[in-house]
């Protein structure tokens, strides 16, 4: 249906008419952008003699937690096409109801924004950073109307980069419904701009980086062309590019110390943000740019069918965020590295540290991938004030579905020979991106079966992986490509948790997690650690220099201060669980076609044995 609408929007736009009625029209100025406010209007036009309610969204496009966008908003007032004051009535924080008017109604108000990021909205005299259910007030029953929004820029310098469509007139675009117009993301600023162009003839489309930065153009070159890079590899992952619905995509990168670092997905753009400069990272922004633009493909268009249509009054949650955000995590550094973007050492580090965290975390004992997946309304930038037992309860979908990525991708190498996970994404591209039709739980395990031929194979991995907690031995899965997998610190003494000091007292920072010796010995969050064997505690290395003298096995005495007052824990040290990932000095003939073949690395002659 998404696709439907909007090929007949893009139709219409063409023949320079959008829709019968009367289109929805904004205009929004930074006159107070010193105090971060902008000033917005709204025109409804045609919309009969019956009561109108506006609103604001408490939902966001990728995002799929509340989010009060409402409580930035103040001064409202509502006026009809005389120009008359008139009446407005409010029975819930998020809508605004006028009962009587003549057919057209103009809404005003000031909003305030002061965080920059894929969520929220940022205004200053350096730039107006818009999200658009963070920013516009909309009118229910009028979703299908087309848009119009004007934008007046606090500096002469500022330019424009979003995924509406211009206008014509400067900083005047359109849009052909609320569902596109809230997905489009909008940067005013005197960015640094680059832009290639992808695919030929019918097929050519525009690639545009917008950067507002305080670096130089010469980073912007080079992240640029690093970009070019990695989107070329992502193409070849699929097959071909997305056509994107005005033959163009845009990156608007914020990378600034005022900024939230952040990246979130839209159907023909992104945000990406950092607090750090380009030069400043070593353009580590790569890896979220990775991330998102895998997004325009996995996500956008090969989209979940809980997430169809988007609802901006409620959570959105699915099940199935291991594959669309957990999929795209496997990707997004996979693709660097075959890009040619990264050295294969910085890119075991990532898939060691994730890799740890999965295998070693708690919450699989109680929820699944799929389970994991709803909990997203709880953790995705949501916000609570009472403490949660996430490090107990809960596996991030993201590096989950990672985890369960790279185990299916070598899985299928492994015993498949010439079918990979490449394979499965691009059959799913075909059968759900491409036409975007949302796609079910089912839909994934039955698309795995007709990749692979063998429906029992397909069954038992989803049954063992993703319906329940359950992991493969990845060791022999590593092997295959010369890579071993062991522990990252053998014969470390442990204890779990981490610590925080306040001066010379140490206390226990997080939850402590099930099985580890802090937690069996009833120690917690809070808990101050006042001696450890035979050496005091006054700081957090501290800590490090006592069980630097112990070996795992060892039995010490925890001293320590609780909410219950003084005592003392016997515990027997564990070791260190962490895991690290590492590449034999040597391979022979078939690890250096299944690395080539899976990572994309040739190796020299003389590694091979």
């Amino acid at each position: 249906m998404r696709a439907t609408l909007l090929a007949a929007s893009a139709l219409l736009f063409s023949a320079g008419a959008w829709a019968q009625a009367a289109p929805v029209s904004y205009y929004v100025s930074f006159p107070n952008a010193a105090h971060h406010e902008a000033e917005i209007s709204v025109t409804f036009r045609e919309i009969g003699d019956g009561p109108v309610t506006v609103r604001m969204s408490r939902a966001s496009p990728g995002r799929y937690a509340l989010h009060e966008f409402a409580k930035n908003v103040y001064g409202l007032s509502v006026v009809n096409a005389a120009g008359e004051a008139l009446t407005v009535s409010q029975d819930d924080p998020y809508a605004w109801t006028v009962e009587d008017h003549d057919g057209e109604v103009t809404v005003s108000y000031t909003l305030y924004a002061d965080r920059a990021d894929g969520t929220y909205s940022q205004i200053d005299l350096t730039h107006a950073h818009l999200n658009m259910p963070a920013t516009l007030i909309w009118a229910e029953g009028l979703e299908d109307r087309s848009v119009d929004v004007s934008f007046k820029p606090a500096s002469p310098d500022w330019k424009a980069a979003t995924q509406l469509v211009p206008a014509g007139a400067e900083m005047s675009f359109t849009a052909p419904d609320l569902q596109y117009l809230m997905d489009s993301p909008t940067e005013l600023s005197d960015f640094d701009l680059r832009e290639w162009t992808i695919g030929d003839g019918d097929s050519e489309q525009t690639i545009r980086l917008a950067i507002h930065h305080a670096g130089s153009a010469e980073d912007a070159d080079t992240y640029a062309e690093m970009a070019k890079k990695v989107v070329d590899a992502q193409i070849e992952l699929f097959g071909e590019a997305p056509r994107f619905d005005y033959g163009t995509y845009t990156f608007i990168a914020d990378y600034l110390p005022y900024v939230s670092g952040d990246g979130m997905e839209h159907r023909n753009s992104t945000v990406i943000s950092n607090t750090k400069s380009l030069y400043e990272s070593e353009f580590a922004q790569l890896g979220t740019l990775s991330h998102e633009f895998i997004h325009a493909w996995n996500v956008e268009r090969l989209r979940p069918a809980e997430l169809e249509p988007f609802d901006f009054t409620k959570a959105n949650p699915t099940t199935t965020l291991w594959f669309a955000e957990g999929f795209t995590t496997y990707y997004a550094p996979l693709t660097i590295l075959r890009a040619g973007e990264q050295e294969l050492d910085d890119y075991l580090k990532t898939l060691s540290r994730n890799l740890s965290y999965v295998v070693n975390g708690a919450g699989r004992e109680l929820r699944s991938p799929m389970a994991m997946s709803l909990r997203a309304p709880f953790v995705d930038a949501a916000t609570a004030i009472d403490p949660d037992n996430n490090a107990n309860t809960f596996v991030s979908y993201y590096p989950y579905g990672a985890m369960i990525g790279l185990a299916l991708d070598l899985e299928l190498r492994g015993k498949f020979q010439v079918i990979s996970l490449d394979d499965y994404m691009r059959r799913l591209w075909q059968k759900f991106g491409k036409t975007e039709t949302p796609y079910t739980h089912d839909d994934l395990l039955q698309t795995l079966a007709e990749v692979t031929g063998d429906t029992a194979f397909a069954e038992g991995f989803f049954d063992s992986y993703i319906e329940t907690g359950a992991l493969p031995d990845f060791g022999p899965l590593l092997a295959q490509a010369g890579l071993e997998l062991g522990l990252a610190n053998p014969d470390k003494a442990w204890v779990g948790g981490s610590f925080e000091a306040d001066g010379p007292v140490v206390k226990i920072a997080s939850n402590t997690v099930r099985g580890t010796l802090l937690y069996e010995a009833g120690l917690d969050r809070g808990d101050e650690i006042t001696r450890i064997g035979r050496f005091d505690i006054n700081s957090t290395g501290d800590i490090d220099t006592a069980l630097s003298r112990h070996k795992p096995g060892d039995s010490v005495d925890i001293a320590y201060v609780s909410r219950a007052g003084e005592g003392t824990a016997s515990v027997t040290l564990d070791e260190d669980p962490e895991l690290k990932v590492t590449s034999k000095d040597e391979l022979s003939a078939d690890e250096k076609d299944f690395r080539e073949s899976w990572l994309g690395i040739v190796e020299a002659e003389d590694d091979v044995s």
